[in-house]
């Protein structure tokens, strides 16, 4: 099926059901986005938008997605999960979406997660530190270097704080190499988010694998990780004291370090500029190069239109305590 190396995971057999149905929540990072993989904290939040996943035993001799036969490379994310799980069934799999692919709002994760709780065969209980773990290692796998907070979000739901450190809140914690990520959940207050769609689709594994190549060689680059670092962890004290001006500056200055990393893009800078002045701040979300930004807002209707008419597609966004479930 692919390149995917096997770990040992046991899924149930399919002949335990005969349909089975899971959707996982999107994300969107408030802080810390790149600094993450190599240890920094990072905040991210479950939003109202989600993937959903439909998995049963195919009466064909062929694997199909949406009707259509199954394509591994196409389908590389799905197609590691079951390697990984070992399953070499014919399957019938049917996927819906509402998240926008490639746009920072953690779709990959969240069809991860939800496929992998399908092809395990869960119709009770989850066990959501397992299913957050090896979709990590799907990621991981598929992208060559990722962190756990988007998958670890939409498995959860709710605010994730991602530390190198345990603290109130702690979840799990997951390991890759020399970095371990500890989760954390957290009370994140109810905020205004809009998000700002580029149009501009960005290759999360390629810039990935930029930033970590900036980062082996650079100092520059491995002092510009540690300063995002240092600003999560502010980011986090001003939410908990519901400080949204603080947050705003400190979204800002966030966004001027990525810029740095060179993550920025001329339309995300632009969407940016025209959704600050309704905003308390602004910055990209996600991988970069494109892809979205988000904006802290009172005025998120203002601030939609400023959005629009500077070219980009806008959304308000509620978030979410709902992470995987059964459906």
């Amino acid at each position: 099926m692919g390149r995917c190396h096997e770990i040992s995971y046991k899924y149930l057999c399919f002949n335990a059901f005969l349909m089975i149905r899971y959707s996982a929540p999107g994300k969107i990072i408030l802080f810390g986005e790149h600094a993450v993989v190599y240890g920094e904290p990072a905040i991210a939040i479950a939003i109202d938008k989600r993937f959903r996943c439909e998995i049963s035993k195919s009466g064909q001799n062929r694997t199909t997605i949406n009707g259509l036969i199954f394509d591994p490379e196409k389908q590389n994310y799905l197609n590691c999960a079951m390697e990984k799980l070992g399953i070499d069934e014919e399957l019938e799999i049917h996927t819906s979406s509402e998240l926008i692919s490639g746009a920072g709002m953690g779709s990959s994760a969240a069809v991860t997660v939800a496929s992998i709780a399908c092809l395990r065969g869960l119709t009770d209980d989850i066990d959501k530190k397992n299913i957050a773990k090896m979709a990590f290692e799907v990621e991981y796998e598929v992208q060559g270097n990722a962190s756990p907070i988007d998958t670890s979000t939409s498995t959860q739901g709710g605010g994730i704080i991602l530390s190198p450190t345990k603290n109130s809140g702690f979840l799990w914690s997951i390991k890759k190499g020399e970095t371990t990520w500890n989760i954390h959940k957290s009370d994140i207050p109810k905020l205004n988010l809009v998000l700002g769609n580029t149009g501009v689709h960005s290759p999360t594994g390629k810039l990935v694998a930029k930033i970590k190549e900036f980062y082996k060689r650079s100092f520059f680059a491995r002092d510009i990780v540690n300063q995002v670092g240092l600003i999560v962890q502010r980011g986090h004290e001003a939410l908990k004291n519901e400080d949204l001006v603080e947050v705003g500056r400190l979204m800002d200055q966030n966004q001027h370090l990525l810029s740095c990393l060179g993550v920025s893009h001329p339309k995300l800078d632009a969407l940016i500029d025209a959704a600050r002045e309704h905003s308390y701040g602004a910055k990209l979300s996600g991988v970069g190069g494109g892809g979205v930004m988000i904006a802290l807002t009172d005025e998120p209707e203002e601030t939609s239109k400023a959005i629009e008419e500077a070219g980009g597609q806008a959304y308000i966004l509620p978030s979410t305590n709902k992470g995987l479930k059964l459906e």
